[in-house]
């Protein structure tokens, strides 16, 4: 199984972009569903989770501008992102963690945001 990410692009300070992640096939066990970012020179970072049972968790910076979702019959996660930053400018992975503890990471799509 694979995830698939889609969303990225070019926007203007301010502006909203919504990222969606969907899984190629049915994963069993999912208990975690979430988005990483990784920024030019630095590591890899959490911005937001969902679990199954709807409880979510932010990266401060993104709190009140970002909006984590999902569907579980769908097995997808979705990320709204509003009034952007410069600094939100990164690779966005999607994540999923099953009860197992298996992992699985989407490739990746690149948010640029300009000022």
């Amino acid at each position: 199984v694979q995830l698939q990410a889609s969303g990225g692009g070019l926007v203007q300070a301010g502006g909203s972009l919504r990222l969606s992640c969907a899984a190629s096939g049915k994963i069993v066990g999912v208990n975690v569903r979430g988005w990483y970012r990784q920024a030019p020179g630095k590591e890899r970072e959490l911005v937001a989770v969902i679990m199954n049972n709807g409880l979510t968790n932010y990266e401060d910076s993104v709190k009140g501008r970002f909006t984590i979702s999902r569907d579980i019959k769908k097995d997808t996660v979705s990320l709204q992102m509003d009034s952007l930053k410069p600094d939100d400018t990164a690779v966005y992975f999607c994540h999923v963690k099953t009860v197992y503890g298996r992992i699985y990471w989407g490739q990746g799509t690149l948010v640029t945001v300009s000022s």
